[in-house]
């Protein structure tokens, strides 16, 4: 199988298709994200962090796959909903508002923010419109002078434990790439160094290799629930990141380090009975607090193909290509559905479909998408490289 011409005619013939043709809301603005196996709507509110991750997505489709007016003009269909009802008086972002535009759910955290800023982003880069650049800036600027207390008075835990939490700097990681093009020099290195200092210093533990969720700020292990914490998805798909700094810095050893990672999680955190990989683990074995903890997540299987393709690209490490391997095998057996379209996005540890919708209020239109684009691309470099 050539897996470049695999991931792109999925990404441009079965997934972006799907949610043109289902999830635009023509009447209000904005997008529809629950939606069922077949792609009709089984509710209508709207969630803020969705809106800007399907903004985005058609945006860098704009930009980096073909100038196609209508992928354009889907992103200003979310741009101006967001603008015009995605955020308080004081510039923060809802969580949700309902199908007309009004506010359901407080902005409580600031990654309803840090996605309002890639979209933004990203679409004034396409649409060269300045007041959606300058408001993207501004978001960024208020996510950083958030960045000690992203939720604010929403914070549910007292000053008794003061855990701090991997997602942003994760994010952030990602986001200050994404918005280079938008932002001063200085700016960008000074995130970049903070954001590997906190994801390759800080939440990456020396001893076992692996990311916890949930660290004492000096870095070391509170032995609670919180503190035990591992999200396999999170600390792969924060090594991709890592790795697209690596490149962008020139820094083999941070890219080594970063595949080494890749593979230390993948080893821990593979379902040897069902396949798959778990999505939370507690570090010394005990049963996690979360219900949902040996569920199969598209998102956590297509941030490790992500991550995978990068880290083979770039290291050529055979151990990453048989892990590449395997988890192609799981997920695209068990996520994607031929005769509907698009990906299912929950599984019971045996594998089986846990819920059949295509989307809801945590899955929308930007893993699936952003990782078929993403393979697509390191494949074609893969492949270009060996056919040399």
């Amino acid at each position: 199988m050539k897996f470049s011409k695999h991931y792109k005619d999925t990404l441009l013939k079965d997934v972006i298709p799907f949610w043109e043709k289902h999830s635009i809301d023509n009447k209000n603005g904005g997008y529809f994200t629950c939606l069922d196996a077949h792609g009709n709507v089984y509710d209508t509110d709207k969630f803020i962090w969705l809106q800007g991750r399907q903004i985005w997505t058609f945006s860098m489709l704009y930009n980096k796959v073909e100038k196609n007016e209508k992928w354009l003009e889907i992103a200003k269909n979310g741009v101006d909903f967001l603008r015009k009802y995605g955020m308080n008086s004081k510039g923060d972002f809802y969580f949700s508002v309902t199908a007309e535009g009004k506010p359901l759910v407080e902005a409580y955290n600031i990654f309803s923010d840090c996605f309002a800023a890639m979209a933004f982003s990203q679409y004034a880069i396409a649409s060269r419109d300045e007041e959606v650049k300058e408001l993207a800036k501004k978001t960024y600027f208020n996510i950083l002078s958030r960045i000690d207390n992203p939720k604010g008075v929403y914070e549910k835990n007292t000053d008794t434990r003061q855990l701090i939490g991997f997602s942003l700097p994760m994010i952030l990681s990602n986001l200050v790439l994404e918005l280079e093009e938008i932002l001063e020099p200085e700016e960008v290195q000074k995130t970049i160094d903070y954001s590997i200092h906190q994801v390759m210093e800080v939440f990456l533990d020396k001893k076992t290799g692996l990311i916890f969720e949930n660290v004492l700020p000096n870095g070391e292990h509170h032995d609670s629930f919180n503190g035990r914490l591992l999200n396999p998805g999170h600390g792969i798909e924060a090594m991709w990141f890592m790795i697209d700094i690596g490149v962008r810095k020139n820094d083999q050893a941070l890219i080594n380090r970063a595949t080494q990672t890749i593979l230390t999680i993948l080893e821990y955190s593979w379902d040897e009975k069902y396949g798959g990989i778990f999505y939370f683990m507690d570090s010394k074995g005990h049963p996690p607090q979360q219900l949902e903890w040996d569920q199969k997540l598209w998102w956590v299987h297509l941030e490790t193909l992500v991550a995978l393709s990068k880290a083979y690209e770039q290291t050529e490490n055979p151990e990453i290509l048989k892990w590449y391997t395997k988890v192609h095998e799981y997920a695209w057996t068990h996520f994607s559905d031929p005769e509907n379209g698009e990906w299912f996005g929950y599984l019971n540890r045996q594998g089986e479909v846990l819920l059949n919708s295509k989307g809801g209020k945590w899955k929308g239109c930007f893993h699936v998408p952003r990782a078929m684009y993403q393979c697509w691309k390191s494949f074609e470099k893969i492949e270009a490289k060996n056919n040399k």
